[in-house]
């Protein structure tokens, strides 16, 4: 069994620490997350109040256009990382009101400008004369972050977020290099994500984003497409080759980063198969990775970070305790202690 913080006074400082109201955020996942309360309870909803008024959020929605959009609108994508896009990831990842008027219209901008209108994937740019994402720059990352977004800021029961959760139970690869790779105009776009190789990033973001449906609203291919995405993860033990189980597949993938954007890590994947109920010995080895990188005081640090200016705001400093890394290790952990007890 894996104890979650070594000692009862590390435990008590270090929910204190993700409790202040400094990351308003953190706070909030770690009321829901951590000490069970309901997202309808009094101090979830004014947690989440302050996630809209102080922070990072308002700070992300600073300079938005009246449409939803930032910057350059024909930049949502490549404008690395302050495109909208990559803003909406972030709005979702940081826990931002789906109610809130500018959610919605940044919400309503990525479906109407990256959304491939016929098979419903995610697109880098947008096709101006046509409308909609261009139908040959949809990849597979991307439409699993902005569908994750999407959901998580309350565009499940769109019928535009229906058709993209189609494109991935219909589209999204989880072999492990097959023989006969598929064909289609769909799979011959990008070798790197497309090639004869299903693209690990991919599969985690696609995952990631089916996961975020609740369970009572699965459909009998989401359900389908999130046991072979758990099985190719598992195949993997998360992070190593699944060919050769002794070598690790992306060394990258050890350091505990936050915001990851299209990239993962074992922890993100940990994150996203546990909150599945996963309960696999194929998941030990992750496990005790992530439980060897706490320090004395029960806390983890930012293994891994953007430089600084690259993200719109400012969040963590490498090297340094992680509020987010820590929240996510606890989450993780409780949940598979409390699968072995």
């Amino acid at each position: 069994m894996i104890p979650l913080i070594p000692d009862t006074a590390a435990a008590a400082s270090t929910l204190d620490w993700l409790l202040a109201l400094d990351n308003p955020s953190v706070r909030f996942f770690t009321l829901l997350d951590l000490l069970d309360l309901s997202p309808a309870s009094t101090e979830a909803l004014a947690a989440r109040s302050l996630i809209m008024e102080e922070g990072l959020v308002p700070a992300l929605l600073a300079e938005q256009h009246p449409d939803g959009h930032w910057g350059e609108r024909s930049r949502m994508y490549t404008a690395k990382y302050h495109g909208s896009i990559w803003r909406l990831l972030l709005l979702a990842e940081l826990g931002a009101d789906p109610a809130d008027q500018a959610v919605r219209a940044a919400c309503e901008f990525i479906l109407a400008a990256s959304q491939e209108t016929a098979d419903g994937g995610f697109a880098m740019h947008e096709a101006t004369k046509t409308g909609g994402g261009r139908a040959t720059e949809v990849i597979p990352c991307l439409t699993g972050n902005m569908l994750y977004s999407l959901i998580r800021l309350g565009y499940l029961q769109d019928p535009r977020v229906q058709h993209g959760i189609d494109w991935i139970c219909r589209y999204q690869r989880f072999d492990d290099g097959a023989a006969e790779a598929p064909t289609g105009p769909v799979y011959h776009r990008y070798e790197v994500c497309f090639g004869t190789h299903s693209c690990h990033m991919g599969v985690v973001k696609a995952l990631k984003a089916l996961a975020a449906i609740p369970a009572g609203e699965r459909s009998a291919a989401v359900r389908s497409t999130i046991d072979r995405a758990v099985e190719y993860l598992l195949a993997h033990h998360i992070y190593r080759r699944s060919h050769d189980l002794t070598k690790v597949a992306r060394p990258g993938w050890l350091r505990l980063g936050f915001p990851l954007m299209y990239q993962t890590d074992i922890l993100e994947i940990l994150d996203i198969l546990t909150g599945l109920g996963c309960r696999d010995p194929r998941l030990q080895d992750a496990l005790a990775v992530v439980a060897a990188k706490r320090d004395s005081g029960g806390r983890w640090n930012l293994g891994s970070t953007l430089e600084s200016g690259r993200l719109p705001v400012e969040f963590e400093a490498k090297g340094a305790p992680s509020k987010w890394i820590t929240l996510r290790a606890l989450r993780v952990l409780r949940r598979a202690d409390q699968a072995l007890v």
